[in-house]
C-alpha cells in the first residue's frame, strides 16, 4: 500500500490548533495569486489548468494519497485559514472537510466541482444497468459497481458514488464549476480564467472522444474487468466497459480468506479477462486473486489520486489517457 502521510487524529489536531490560536487570513493582495486549497490531486490540477499564473494551489490530500482514510493535519488547517477559495469534490467524497474547515475557522467561499453533475446511486438502475432518462447520467451504479457503493464498500460518502471525474464529460463540467468560482473571487481574472477554462476544455473534448474510440475497439465480450477498488462506476456508464469490483472489499479494510474466495468465484462465474491494482490499494491481494483466476493482471490504474510527477499519471489527462490504455492493452484478444 502506498505510504501515507503522518496522520493526526481531530482530537489531538483540535488541541494542536487550539495552541496555534489560528486567526481569520490576511486580506489578499490582487497583485498576488489567489491563494486556493483543493481537497486532493485530481482538483489541484483542473485549479491549475483553470487558474494558470492567478492562482497558487495547495492541495491536501496529494499523488497516491487516498482521500478515504485521509486524516487532516494541523498544517493542513493552516492552509485551509490562508486559503480565499476552498475547491472540494463534493457528493459526500471529503468527510472530513466541514470539520477541518471548522477547525480553521475559515470564511472563505467553497466551489462544489460536481455541482450540476446528476450522480451515480445504487438505486437508480433498471435490469440492464441503464437509465434512460435525463441526460443518460444516471445509469445504474448495480451493473457499474456490483453493488451499493456505501453499504457493500464501507465508504462513509452517502449513497451517492462521488467519482465522477472518472467521466470525462463530468470533468467539463468541473471545469466550468471551477472557473466560475474562480471568476466569483478574483472578478479582475475572469478573462484569464474563461480563456484558460476554454482551452482545456478542447483537450477534455479530445480526450472524451479518444477514449471513447479506444474502449469500442475492444470486443464487446472482453469489456469486463476488475479492480481492486470500486471507483470506476461513471467511467463504465460514459464508455461501455463493465467493471466489478471485488465483493465486500474496500481501500480502508482487508479482505478475508471468505471475501477472496468470493472474488475468486466471481471472476470464474463472470469470465473476468483482467484484474487491475490501483495506485491507491494494496496490490498483494489482486496478485493473489489473479494467480488463482487466470485472469491477466492489466497492470496499475489510478482511481482517486494523481500520481508523482515522475509517474505515468502526473495530470488528469495523463491518467485518462494511462488508464485507457492499460485497459485496451489487456483486453485485446
Amino acid at each position: 500500500m502506498p505510504t501515507k502521510r503522518n496522520v493526526i487524529s481531530f482530537g489531538m489536531a483540535a488541541l494542536v490548533m487550539g495552541g496555534l490560536s489560528l486567526a481569520p487570513s490576511p486580506s489578499w493582495a490582487a497583485d498576488t495569486p489567489l491563494p486556493v486549497v483543493a481537497s486532493f490531486s485530481i482538483l489541484g490540477d483542473f485549479v491549475r489548468n483553470v487558474g494558470g499564473d492567478r492562482v497558487a494551489v495547495e492541495v491536501l490530500v496529494g499523488p497516491d494519497g487516498d482521500a478515504h482514510v485521509f486524516s487532516p493535519s494541523p498544517a493542513d488547517a493552516r492552509k485551509v485559514a490562508a486559503a480565499k477559495l476552498v475547491v472540494v469534490n463534493g457528493l459526500g467524497f471529503e468527510g472530513w472537510m466541514p470539520r477541518l474547515v471548522k477547525s480553521a475557522g475559515s470564511k472563505a467561499p467553497q466551489i462544489v466541482a460536481t455541482k450540476g453533475i446528476t450522480p451515480l446511486s445504487g438505486e437508480d438502475d433498471d435490469d440492464d444497468g441503464h437509465d434512460h432518462g435525463k441526460g443518460g447520467h444516471k445509469a445504474g451504479a448495480k451493473e457499474a459497481h456490483g453493488h451499493a457503493h456505501k453499504n457493500d464498500h464501507g465508504h462513509d460518502h452517502g449513497p451517492d458514488d462521488p467519482h465522477a471525474w472518472q467521466s470525462v464529460a463530468n470533468a467539463a463540467i468541473y471545469i466550468r464549476n471551477i472557473r466560475d468560482g474562480l471568476i466569483a473571487a478574483d472578478p479582475a481574472g475572469k478573462a484569464v480564467y474563461e480563456a484558460n477554462a476554454a482551452q482545456y476544455l478542447d483537450k477534455l473534448s479530445a480526450l472524451d472522444a479518444k477514449v471513447k474510440a479506444a474502449i469500442a475497439s475492444i470486443p464487446e465480450d472482453r469489456r469486463r474487468i476488475v479492480t481492486s477498488h470500486d471507483a470506476f462506476a461513471y467511467f463504465a456508464n460514459a464508455y461501455g466497459l463493465k467493471v466489478l469490483p471485488p465483493q465486500g472489499v474496500s481501500s480502508e479494510t482487508e479482505a478475508s480468506a471468505k471475501d477472496v474466495a468470493a472474488i475468486i468465484r466471481q471472476i470464474k462465474a463472470e469470465k473476468i479477462p483482467a484484474v487491475f491494482l490501483e495506485n491507491i490499494s494494496d496490490p498483494r491481494l489482486m496478485n493473489q486473486i489473479a494467480k488463482e483466476t487466470g485472469a491477466r493482471i492489466g497492470g496499475t490504474v489510478y482511481s482517486d489520486a494523481l500520481s508523482g510527477p515522475s509517474e505515468p499519471a502526473p495530470t488528469y489527462i495523463d491518467m485518462m489517457e494511462h488508464n485507457v490504455k492499460a485497459f485496451t492493452d489487456a483486453l485485446k484478444p
